[in-house]
């Protein structure tokens, strides 16, 4: 059985990334890092799935919406 998709916060994403809070937001509104989604009325994080593609291959990242109608 698969293990399901965690949800990880602004912190963690920091820390496997290696790029600033500022760098994540900004590719985020040019459309080539992954997009938040909301979990709480003021919080909000990421796929860990869409963060690994983003780490395996950045510079070809394309969101998974482009490939999975269903997500």
């Amino acid at each position: 059985m698969p293990e399901p998709d965690r949800i990880i916060r602004l912190k963690t994403v920091l820390s496997r990334t290696g790029l600033s809070r500022s760098t994540i937001y900004r590719k985020i509104a040019e459309g080539t890092f992954p997009r938040q989604i909301k979990i709480s009325v003021q919080g909000a994080g990421w796929h860990e799935s869409d963060i690994s593609r983003w780490i395996t291959d950045p510079v070809s990242w394309r969101p998974q919406a482009e490939f999975d109608p269903f997500r």
